[in-house]
């Protein structure tokens, strides 16, 4: 083979081998002879083959699972509680050079935060404010983590596992608030009752044939029922003709 021949396609190889396609939802981070050199941009990039080599860093929302960690809650309530934490990369650079594994650094970190916030809480408060325990979670993870050119978008608190009798005991006061509720329902309505029956007493007073109608009226219901009994109303006013 001719050894210009030889020398072109090497050459060509050599080009082809260093080309480099970055999508636009990543980075990559740019190294020579372990060195950093510079961040490339998405297209079509060419480093130098051998002497140079990249980190990939997808720019876009990650999404990590925050395990299960069991927290012993203020009031000394033992629970079982997770979540879920997402971040983005806002400098890949930081990101590469900052911190060997930011995944990872970034799950730890959450899971220990989640432990130190709910510790602090009570449990009524960790169940009725998941979303504010959620703010204060990423609030203290984004302070470690802007040194690292990543930020935290949200946290949130996804399942809280109590204990059996835990779960018995609110269910019982559950319970008993309802019927604390259904009891001063009850005493509001005979109250409301009461006044109406007072205000209907103050209106027969002031007619002696209306509380005729309403003995009729009484007695027409009781036959309506079809009971052995029947019940005939007395005029009053023959008792104290009779008295006198």
């Amino acid at each position: 083979m001719n050894p210009i021949n030889f020398l072109l396609i090497f050459l060509t190889l050599f080009l082809l081998s260093g080309i480099r396609v970055v999508y636009e939802y990543k980075r990559a981070v740019k190294f020579r002879f372990g060195r950093y050199i510079s961040l490339l941009k998405p297209g079509l990039r060419w480093i130098i083959p051998v002497i140079d080599r990249i980190q990939i860093v997808d720019i876009r929302v990650i999404t990590i699972n925050i395990e299960k960690q069991e927290v012993m809650t203020q009031d000394n309530v033992p629970c079982m509680i997770n979540g879920v934490l997402f971040f983005k990369i806002d400098d890949a650079t930081k990101a590469v050079l900052e911190v060997e594994n930011y995944v990872f650094a970034i799950s730890q970190m959450a899971q220990a935060t989640l432990r130190d916030v709910c510790g602090k809480v009570e449990l009524d408060t960790i169940l009725s404010k998941r979303e504010e325990i959620g703010r204060n979670i990423k609030e203290m993870v984004e302070k470690d983590t802007e040194i690292w050119g990543i930020s935290i978008q949200d946290v949130k608190i996804k399942d809280i596992e109590l204990p059996e009798n835990m779960k018995r005991a609110m269910a019982n006061q559950a319970e008993a608030e309802r019927s604390r509720r259904a009891r001063i329902i009850l005493a509001e309505a005979e109250k409301q009752a009461a006044g109406k029956l007072l205000e209907a007493g103050k209106i027969i007073d002031d007619s002696p044939s209306a509380i005729k109608l309403r003995l009729y009226q009484t007695l027409s219901n009781i036959a309506s029922e079809k009971n052995s009994t029947i019940v005939f109303p007395f005029p009053e006013e023959a008792l104290t003709s009779k008295n006198k």
